[in-house]
């Protein structure tokens, strides 16, 4: 393993300017000069990018930017002492001290772990000393390769008899056991910081506290025997606890990953307060602690998105499955035999089968057979679309306890006619009534029981019967009448939805928006439609070109008019070829986060005229992803190409023009200032 930070990564007493940006854009470009990073403009953009999401500047004059990238060739460290300070949105003012830790996208254990090792160092206060008073770039490095170096650690048998003794031990007497989890977006800094600032608070408090770490460099999770032990949890992370309902019952103290950097010692003491205190939240195994906090800070439109997502993104591949295997089907089977196909897939033998559909590819027995094999795996797949969708939006409200009570709901859903919209409103009723019975408080010795049995069998039963008695009946009929009129659609219609929908794929590119018209296509893509070619696979088909054009325009953008963009921007645009093609719209966000006002206007603009002209030449598509590398899925495969090459050059013409715009008036207004100067300054 080389080494991870060497002299010429290091600036001493330097003035890289007062902001991230440029602190950030110098350390980048040391580390490109080092020859671990391809591009130090890309480099630095995935690094702000980072900063975005939570500012990295701790009190006491820190900062710890850092990142995954592809950019990054090798695991590094970079060290500036700033004179004067920059601002990295620390509570107490500037940094002096920053280290840009750089990580590659697929980074090994070892190296995140030396990266997670400097991170807690930076914690101790005889650490950050002795870079301030270091007279040289070698000296600095000595200090930070002290701290990196591998530590003796002991045994997992070691620590596993140490646990268990420490758990069956009395409770009087002992000082409070207190279990914490951590974990940051990038599992990188912020996870184990916080996890060394809670374990020195707790001995400053002579607590015992043991810490999971849920980062990157994969440390061992708490044994049962210390949960069982402990008096009270702090869970102090931003990206939600996995598997929080171990800690059923117990005292909890929630927040975020940074108060616990900021602040351990308070968050120390509140839960030894919490440990004593009949009245403190409780885990509930639905993190309803976590979500209480959450909801404090989230409105109402917020949270239902991000329910509704995370319910999408859990059905998607069933969709994906299912699609795919039905078309496969149909390709070798002909489209005939839909209706029969778990009949042929039955069938005692070949001489059982019939003659293949249209469109067979072979037309012989043995493919027929096959065929009608896939397309029932397909069909079956699609059975779990609802249920899916429906479990994991209640999972997404209430985690494992709304699991069950939603797969019910959704397949309830399926079987009284409700489809995807009963689905969604099934899933929904079950996560919050889940949610809310999790948060009555019960008894220490039934909390155990309310995940796995008691919240689960009540939900169930209650909104099952709200769904049979009251809403099942109007959502059905919603249903069918939604579907009746997709299918009396044509024309105009037809076309206008075309631009409706297209129009939102190429708005915000993987977004709320963007995801709204792509559930209304996948919902709606059942074996019957299929079969049936109806309006339900001309808007799959409409939906995914849309959604291929952002990534392409900009990639043919940024090939023919090379000079308006920047060298990361271009490379941006060579990946956005095979995005583009593969149907993936975030392709185009680092694009349309730079320069919004053109970039998404002219998306937008590409993206409709794409669905207008799929619809109007009434384009299929069964399945729900894969853009060019399902066109064996496409009906119609010439009017799919035209209309994504006819949307992918409208896009790019408009973004192109107005960024050339943009640079003529710059430069006009250059020359204009430029000619105000006298001729004898």
């Amino acid at each position: 393993m080389s080494r991870l930070i060497t002299p010429a990564l290091v600036a001493l007493d330097a003035d890289l300017g007062a902001d991230a940006t440029s602190v950030v854009a110098a350390l980048a470009g040391r580390v490109a000069d080092a020859g671990r990073a391809s591009s130090a403009d890309a480099l630095a953009a995935d690094v702000m990018a980072r900063e975005a999401t939570s500012a990295t500047g701790l009190p006491g004059g820190i900062a710890i930017p850092h990142c995954r990238s592809e950019a990054v060739t090798e695991a590094t460290l970079a060290f500036a002492r700033l004179e004067p300070r920059a601002d990295f949105g620390a509570p107490d003012g500037g940094a002096d001290l920053v280290f840009l830790i750089a990580a590659p996208a697929g980074g090994d254990s070892d190296h995140l772990t030396l990266l997670s090792t400097l991170a807690r160092a930076l914690v101790r206060s005889e650490f950050t000393d002795a870079l301030r008073a270091a007279s040289s770039d070698e000296e600095v490095v000595a200090l930070v390769e002290d701290v990196v170096s591998p530590q003796p650690v002991a045994t997992p048998a070691a620590e596993g008899a140490a646990e268990a003794v420490l758990a069956a031990a009395p409770a009087e007497g002992n000082p409070v056991r207190i279990v914490a989890v951590t974990a940051c977006p990038t599992g990188i800094a912020h996870t184990y910081m916080a996890a060394d600032s809670l374990v020195q608070a707790g001995e400053r408090a002579g607590v015992d506290l043991q810490v999971e770490t849920q980062g990157s460099s994969g440390a061992r999770p708490l044994s049962s025997a210390t949960i069982a032990g402990a008096d009270a949890v702090i869970f102090a992370t931003d990206v939600g606890v996995k598997d929080a309902s171990r800690f059923a019952g117990k005292p909890v103290i929630v927040s975020g990953v940074k108060r616990a950097i900021n602040e351990p010692d308070t968050m120390v003491s509140e839960a030894v307060a919490a440990a004593s205190d009949p009245s403190a939240k409780r885990v509930d195994g639905v993190a309803a602690a976590q979500a209480d906090e959450s909801s404090s800070r989230q409105g109402l439109g917020l949270k239902l998105r991000q329910w509704l997502l995370t319910g999408v993104s859990y059905m998607i591949p069933f969709v994906a499955a299912g699609g795919l295997l039905i078309a496969l089907g149909f390709l070798l089977a002909g489209y005939d035999i839909n209706g029969t196909g778990q009949d042929i897939a039955k069938a005692n033998s070949l001489w059982d089968l019939p003659a293949a559909g249209q469109h067979a590819l072979f037309g012989s027995a043995l493919m027929t057979y096959l065929g009608a094999l896939l397309f029932a795996l397909g069909a079956w797949a699609f059975g779990f679309l609802v249920p899916a969708l429906a479990g994991y939006i209640a999972y997404a409200i209430a985690d494992r306890p709304g699991i069950a009570p939603g797969f019910v709901m959704g397949f309830l859903a399926n079987e009284i006619g409700a489809g995807f919209l009963g689905g969604i409103v099934g899933g929904l009723l079950a996560g919050l009534i889940a949610h809310w019975i999790a948060k009555r408080e019960a008894p220490r010795w039934l909390a155990g029981l309310m995940p796995v049995v008691i919240i689960p069998l009540v939900t169930t039963v209650v909104a099952g019967l709200l769904m049979l008695l009251v809403l099942g009946k109007p959502i059905a009929d919603f249903s069918a009448g939604l579907t009746d009129k997709l299918n009396g659609m044509t024309g105009g219609s037809l076309i206008l939805l075309g631009v409706i929908l297209g129009a939102m794929m190429g708005f915000d590119l993987g977004g709320p928006v963007n995801k709204a018209a792509y559930v209304f296509a996948t919902t709606g893509l059942t074996a019957e439609a299929i079969a049936s070619g109806g309006a339900e696979v001309k808007i799959m088909a409409a939906v995914m070109i849309a959604g291929m054009v952002p990534p392409l325009a900009m990639a043919l953008s940024t090939a023919v008019r090379s000079s308006l963009y920047t060298e990361a921007e271009k490379e941006n645009g060579k990946a956005a070829w095979l995005l583009g093609a593969a149907f993936i719209s975030e392709g185009a966000i680092p694009f349309a986060a730079a320069d919004p006002l053109r970039v998404i206007p002219s998306m937008m603009l590409g993206s409709a005229t794409a669905g207008a002209i799929s619809m109007g030449a009434g384009v299929t598509l069964a399945a729900p992803h894969g853009g060019i590398f399902v066109l064996f899925a496409v009906d119609h495969v010439l009017w799919f190409l035209v209309a994504l090459v006819v949307g992918t050059l409208v896009s790019a013409a408009s973004v192109t023009l107005l960024k050339s715009l943009r640079v003529e008036k710059d430069s006009s207004e250059f020359e204009h200032v430029y000619t105000r100067v006298p001729v004898d300054a």
